[in-house]
């Protein structure tokens, strides 16, 4: 496509984790592209110029009359030490910003109360249960049907056969908790959480037991937003105040928080790549198979709640 069409080409990314930012954004793809042999300038214009046109953006022309808003590097191929320039000043160098920093205003909804471990039970039904089936980098999940064990009338989850509770907890208002049941986190033990939840932004959070669940939970809905992770008497939380789905903390302080969190989450025993970017499309109920909401488990293909 780039060959044929890069008049029509545009560099983009979504979802990537806080510490891939690290590594860098558009220009890792730029680099990519340049190490498999595409022509540097159609390169360079899928990643700048393209988009300024298809928007109408009044930037990245360089034409007469144009503020000098540029990027100077020292090495083409690994486009490194970039020096970025907004009107012929340097701002940025090779990562460090100098403009002065400015905390944003905090806007902030979240509207829900702390809830105890009970609101989460699941009483027991007869019969097997439709559990998802999360797999590891994907964001279709597969259904399955199988047998809880069940105390005191109340279904549990089995952390030997790797089937854990799901829960969303709506963020926007008081209501009634979401719980279900979920394969493929592999939780040995606590549970994570998330106010990252596509696309409505619930919190949503997978854990073995509802004490654990309950206490990943309450971490978000006392800091208005983040993504926690709780084992016994270990808690930890990145706190994302603005919509509870931003930080803005520098972004190294980002990016070691969440290093800290994915590397709780597999040392409680998940196997996922990202446990927390898994999570957080668990939620989404336009891709299938099986997604959960704040009303409950959510079937893709005839799109309605089960």
């Amino acid at each position: 496509l780039i060959e044929e069409h890069w008049e029509n080409i545009m560099f983009c990314s979504d979802d990537k984790h806080p510490d891939e930012f690290i590594k860098g954004h558009i220009n890792e793809l730029v680099k990519r592209a340049f190490k498999m042999g595409f022509d540097k300038l159609k390169v360079l214009q899928c990643a700048g110029l393209n988009a300024v046109n298809h928007y109408g953006l009044k930037v990245g022309m360089l034409q007469k009359g144009d503020d000098a808003d540029f990027i100077q590097v020292d090495d083409l191929d690994e486009l490194s030490n970039i020096r970025t320039y907004i009107k012929g000043e340097l701002l940025a160098e090779n990562g460090v910003s100098f403009l002065p920093h400015q905390r944003p205003e905090t806007v902030n909804n979240f509207n829900a109360t702390t809830k105890k471990p009970e609101d989460f039970k699941i009483l027991a039904s007869s019969g097997k249960i439709q559990v998802i089936e999360a797999r590891d980098g994907q964001l279709i999940t597969g259904s399955i049907f199988s047998s809880l064990k069940i105390e005191n009338g109340i279904m549990i989850s089995s952390a030997s056969d790797d089937i854990l509770k799901i829960v969303v907890v709506n963020r926007y208002a008081d209501a009634a908790v979401s719980c279900a049941f979920i394969k493929g986190f592999g939780l040995k033990q606590g549970a994570i959480a998330s106010s990252v939840a596509h696309d409505s932004h619930n919190i949503v959070a997978v854990g073995v037991d509802d004490e654990s669940i309950c206490k990943a939970v309450n971490a978000i809905i006392m800091a208005k937003g983040g993504i926690s992770a709780v084992s016994g008497m270990t808690e930890k939380l990145l706190p994302l105040p603005i919509a509870g789905i931003m930080s803005a903390a520098p972004y190294d302080e980002v990016v070691a928080k969440y290093t800290d969190l994915d590397k709780m989450a597999k040392e409680m025993g998940s196997k996922l790549q990202a446990p927390f970017m898994t999570l957080s499309f668990m939620a989404l109920l336009v891709i299938p198979t099986l997604k959960i909401s704040d009303k409950g488990l959510f079937d893709v293909e005839k799109f309605e709640l089960i």
